[in-house]
């Protein structure tokens, strides 16, 4: 006879199953030569939600192309993770300057005493 767990998650089974489809579409990629790195998951501290984290995954094939561009690291993860910085770094930038080129945004700066300086 089996019991159903009514504390288990359907979230968890949802995860596990995308976690297997992403798992196929690395294989499909690896087996074509291709490569392949995806994001599982993300993860926010709610109670402080500047905070998080990303669990990526990838194929052989993707750090090979890393090394050719001049990543290095003592272990796969270490070049997947200055590879993930470089790529947030490059959004970031891209933000800042369209921001700097972009005359139409207001920037308002608290001056205290309930003034503000608009730009």
């Amino acid at each position: 006879m089996k019991f159903n767990n009514p504390f288990k998650s359907k979230k968890n089974k949802k995860k596990a199953n995308e976690k297997k489809k992403l798992l196929s579409a690395k294989e499909k990629a690896t087996k074509q030569g291709e490569p392949w790195v995806s994001v599982l998951d993300m993860d926010v501290d709610m109670a402080n939600i500047s905070n998080g984290s990303f669990e990526l995954d990838w194929n052989d094939i993707f750090i090979t192309r890393l090394m050719k561009s001049g990543y290095q690291g003592k272990t796969d993860a270490d070049m997947v993770d200055q590879w993930f910085q470089n790529i947030c770094r490059n959004i970031v930038m891209e933000t800042y300057e369209q921001e700097q080129s972009d005359p139409n945004i207001v920037r308002r700066k608290d001056l205290g005493n309930g003034r503000s300086e608009i730009s």
